[in-house]
């Protein structure tokens, strides 16, 4: 499972390769979907990404706390207000103004790569070069089944729900089509050359976590008190990388605290991410006419504070609606962030079919089929895994993000309808008041407006 979700991961990224060359403007996938498939496509797209971006900040503050709860027992125990505490601390920052510092933002991602690098790099090779005993606290226990006579279609139906969990790994990928812009000239070619590094980083890590999880014998349940035979009353699970960390570092404790520290640190970072594309997807679908024009405009600290507003109390709700699990909001998170892909891929594929029309230089001809072979092969491995998604997810939560992104679309476009009918009733008042105007002979003055109206 490991292996197909890796591969899912290559594939994708390098069909993203894709996009990030033919819109470096950095609108992603709605830019992509809305120029290719056309408005309500792109709309789609675009409450995908809302719903996406609400479930990024509640997921990674929420699996934040729990990385930090594996090393502090209090704050496991209290996740959801320090969840939520976290969110309001960082709605505050983010309307504060945060000026992105490169600096800051890349000591937490480095420490977090080569931490985890070095966790898995020594624990290999304690257990395969010096054959040492690695286990984990959990490895003791006796997990319970729910059923061990699972067979036939049941066993197809369990591994595609472990599949389309794994899947997970993928998010953020869109991201840096989004940010395009801020990257140093040449701008898509770093974007994808940073792509190319993200995938390769994020397979290793991915199957460097499954290799070393089954040989040390990690075990996690939704329910330790009844699935766990063996485990003591009192006994609080820890994450994964946490008991990673433990076993690896063994007597070292603050190799363990580090760890868990720099991971929570990454998850914030992550949100931090969600808080910067949030407001300003939402400013260009105000601009657009889909959401209030309120959305549009900067506060004192030129951020697009109610955007910001919005999506911290949107995650709030969803973090005390589940009570910062993890394993229940992940199951909302993969749906929108799998329609986002595959109908990005879809419009790639469009957008290189349309130019191969006109283009008659050989060599560009060549770039562009197989470009369109690149996102040919995504469209067919994302809308794979989105079909498994719905089928696995649906009773499992995903109905929840369905309909989040059903209601959000079905809003937006009333909303724009209300826009329109706004500007044709003021466009009639205008036409009706047409008279002999008067202009002043000496004054004269220039006014900015967006549009007559």
């Amino acid at each position: 499972i490991g292996l197909a979700v890796s591969f899912v991961m290559l594939v994708v990224v390098a069909s993203y390769r894709q996009n990030v060359h033919a819109y470096p403007s950095g609108g992603g996938d709605y830019e992509v979907v809305t120029t290719n498939l056309g408005p309500t496509a792109g709309l789609t797209v675009a409450s995908a990404l809302m719903v996406d971006y609400v479930l990024t900040v509640a997921v990674s503050m929420a699996s934040a706390m729990s990385n930090i709860g594996s090393a502090v027992p209090y704050i496991a125990q209290h996740k959801m207000w320090f969840a939520v505490l976290a969110i309001l601390l960082l709605m505050a920052m983010n309307l504060r103004g945060i000026r992105e510092s490169g600096t800051a933002f890349a000591i937490p991602t480095y420490a977090f790569i080569v931490g985890m690098f070095i966790m898995l790099g020594w624990g290999l090779f304690r257990i395969y070069a010096l054959g040492d005993p690695i286990r984990a606290e959990s490895a003791g226990f006796t997990m319970h089944a729910e059923r061990s006579d699972v067979v036939g279609l049941a066993l197809v139906f369990l591994v595609a729900r472990s599949f389309s969990s794994g899947c997970a790994a993928l998010t953020g990928v869109e991201a840096i089509s989004n940010g395009v812009p801020a990257f140093r000239k040449p701008k898509s070619k770093n974007a994808a050359t940073t792509l190319l590094m993200l995938g390769s980083i994020a397979v290793a890590l991915l199957m460097g976590i499954i290799v070393l999880a089954e040989k040390i014998g990690v075990q996690i349940v939704d329910d330790p008190a009844s699935q766990l035979e063996g485990a003591p009353p009192d006994y609080h699970q820890k994450t994964l990388v946490a008991q990673l960390a433990q076993a690896v570092f063994g007597e070292f404790h603050l190799g363990f605290v580090l760890i868990t520290v720099v991971t929570a640190l990454i998850l914030v970072l992550a949100a931090n991410t969600a808080f910067n594309g949030f407001p300003v997807l939402g400013s260009i679908l105000a601009q657009d006419s889909y959401l209030p024009r309120q959305l549009h405009t900067r506060g004192d600290r030129l951020a697009f504070s109610n955007g910001i507003l919005f999506l911290a109390f949107a995650a709030i709700a969803f973090v005390v609606a589940f009570r910062a699990e993890v394993t229940a909001l992940i199951q909302l998170y993969i749906v929108g962030v799998f329609v986002s892909f595959t109908l990005s891929q879809i419009g790639m594929v469009r957008h290189w079919t349309r130019l191969l029309r006109t283009e008659t230089d050989a060599a560009a001809r060549r770039h562009m089929m197989r470009s369109r072979i690149i996102n040919t092969v995504g469209l067919t491995a994302t809308g794979t895994v989105l079909v498994i998604v719905v089928v696995t997810k649906f009773m499992a939560g995903a109905w929840i993000a369905i309909l989040a992104m059903s209601a959000l679309f079905g809003i937006m476009k009333l909303i724009h309808k209300h826009y329109d009918t706004v500007a044709r009733e003021l466009e009639a008042q205008d036409d009706s008041e047409k008279g002999d105007i008067v202009l002043p002979s000496r004054n004269h003055a220039v006014v900015l407006v967006s549009k007559l109206h």
